[in-house]
């Protein structure tokens, strides 16, 4: 019944003009002279305006952890829009949010006991260099005002989130940033790790150490904290190497250093765990989430902070005084919280936190993933709990073209919804996925890759 909804929904959408939106992070003369249009969604399938049916493989833009359109987060976003349709959270509130940040702390290390919420990643991730800006003014240590980024990272559209960003086409149009930022090089090192599954076994500790001679360049008296993704996403799914984070912190700790995990992606169940933080054994000062908050529903983000650092801003501030001058007219709206509340009841009933690992889903999607290495144009895989990325040879002179030629490829005639960037393709279905959605998501991959033209 619910499948014959989303298709006779799907059906019923014609093509609207196309003109006037002007898309975000695409190329909006290829996609308007042959849309790629999404009209309806259930569980593991989006459907298109003619009502065809397509495997999601990307979660939505790695956020759908629990699915598309699931009945408990449907039924408490209506229930809510029925009761309260909007609340301010400055110097008032309404008892969901104090509710939902309840609960999202037994989700994080529980020395990340502060809870600020945001509207997005790009969001959370400026909040994050902020609190952490204030935190070192606050204690004495004003003259701490440089971050530590990393290449190939991702942390949002932000000034901010660009500043310490290592993506270089999200940099190089705003050259004016507004932090004083430096880089850690990224990890990827296919001299040694190429086809990795699971964490690399080389360069931990000296990806790490480079850390190091940031320290010794800028001195740590200047350096205000350090930002990563534990496993970078929308760079191709860079996992660190073993023994890489755990270095990270050491070192951040021994210099008097904020570490702050962004993840947007990795936070909720992609990796098998509420967090990377708890997956890896690293707890860091400042832990930013979004995307699986809401499973993709509604807008929603935040930063977990330690106690330690929300402590400084409380005892700074007299009785009347505002604490932290920062935030959104719409953290903690009222919608997006019951978005958030359905979201961790269906998380806990059908325990996706833990399921890729307890029910083998997570190694058969390592397996699947891997088979695809002798296939044509295959230069690298990697993976890492439910995220898995196919790096291809790119053609000489045309960076990016083949794997975006793939993309159309399998939307238009394998009826797979996938994610490229450059020349990687990135894989992170809902956490609901089953053997077969696998199955089925590498089988349509494959044959796409095996009719390339050469």
């Amino acid at each position: 019944m619910a499948t014959a909804t989303a298709t006779t929904a799907a059906a019923a959408v014609r093509t609207p003009p196309m003109d006037a939106f002007w898309m975000p992070f695409s190329s909006n003369k290829n996609f308007k002279a042959k849309p790629r249009l999404i009209a309806a969604a259930k569980d593991m399938h989006c459907y298109d305006a003619a009502g065809r049916k397509l495997l999601d493989a990307t979660a939505g833009l790695w956020c759908c952890n629990a699915g598309h359109c699931r009945e408990p987060i449907v039924s408490a976003i209506k229930k809510q829009a029925e009761t309260l349709d909007f609340a301010p959270t400055f110097h008032l509130g309404h008892p969901a949010v104090f509710e939902f940040c309840e609960r999202l702390r037994g989700y994080f290390p529980a020395e990340l006991s502060a809870v600020f919420l945001t509207n997005s990643g790009s969001e959370a991730a400026d909040t994050a260099l902020k609190i952490a800006l204030a935190y070192q003014k606050i204690r004495g240590k004003g003259g701490k005002q440089r971050f530590i980024g990393r290449e190939r990272s991702y942390h949002g559209v932000g000034f901010g989130g660009i500043s310490v960003g290592g993506i270089v086409k999200n940099r190089h149009w705003f050259g004016c940033q507004t932090l004083i930022a430096d880089h850690l090089p990224h990890t990827h090192d296919p001299a040694r790790n190429l086809f990795s599954r699971g964490e690399p076994e080389h360069g931990g500790e000296e990806f790490a150490d480079a850390l190091l001679r940031l320290i010794a360049l800028h001195d740590a008296s200047t350096i205000a904290a350090v930002i990563v993704e534990p496993v970078a996403g929308s760079t191709g799914v860079l996992v660190p190497p073993r023994g890489y984070l755990q270095k990270l912190r050491k070192i951040c700790d021994d210099n008097d250093i904020l570490l702050i995990f962004d993840e947007v992606i990795t936070a909720f169940g992609r990796l098998g765990a509420n967090t990377a933080a708890e997956k890896f054994g690293v707890v860091p000062d400042m832990l930013t989430f979004a995307k699986g908050s809401t499973s993709g529903t509604a807008p929603l983000g935040g930063v977990a902070v330690r106690e330690g650092i929300r402590k400084q801003f409380m005892e700074a501030a007299d009785e009347t005084e505002i604490d932290f001058f920062h935030g959104y007219t719409y953290s903690g709206h009222p919608l997006c919280v019951a978005a958030g509340m359905g979201t961790l009841d269906l998380y806990e009933a059908e325990g996706l936190m833990t399921r890729i690992d307890g029910e083998g889903i997570a190694e058969y999607f390592a397996d699947a993933l891997h088979s695809l290495k002798d296939l044509p144009g295959v230069a690298d895989i990697r993976n890492f709990g439910l995220m898995g990325a196919v790096e291809l040879q790119p053609i000489p002179g045309k960076p990016g073209k083949r794997a975006f030629s793939l993309f159309e490829k399998c939307f238009h005639e394998k009826d797979l919804m996938t994610r490229v960037a450059g020349d990687v393709f990135a894989f992170s279905p809902p956490l609901i996925a089953g053997k077969k959605h696998i199955d089925e998501m590498f089988g349509k991959f494959g044959e796409a890759l095996r009719e390339e033209k050469q």
